[in-house]
């Protein structure tokens, strides 16, 4: 059984309730612009770890680190902006936010020891 791995776990969810989001914005709201940069960026950040895992080098590994942490901090951003132009109510934005703030935080602490 392969070693559980909690980024990549958590980013796939995430990726999953980003999906879900974005049918909801573009079938309910009607919303096709912040949505579509919300999923790119969204579902980047397990793409981008998951490459990361598989990465040639310990080099190859931080730099696709550091590029989920951006994703995160853009997907961040974006879920601000659909928020505050009221499209989500603040539970659900709260629940969703909750999530990316994790996994920001991991993705820190990971790319915080490549200096170490």
């Amino acid at each position: 059984m392969a070693e559980r791995n909690i980024i990549v776990e958590k980013s796939k969810n995430f990726a999953l309730r980003i999906i879900k989001l974005y049918k909801y914005l573009v079938s309910e709201k009607r919303e096709y612009v912040i949505s579509k940069q919300l999923l790119r960026c969204g579902t980047s950040i397990g793409a981008n770890v998951k490459e990361a895992i598989r990465g040639q080098s310990k080099a190859d590994f931080y730099a696709k680190m550091n590029i989920a942490l951006k994703e995160a901090s853009e997907t961040e951003y974006w879920l601000e902006l659909i928020y505050e132009s009221e499209y989500i109510e603040k539970k659900h934005f709260q629940s969703i936010y909750y999530d990316c703030q994790e996994i920001l935080k991991i993705l820190m602490a990971i790319t915080k020891t490549q200096n170490s």
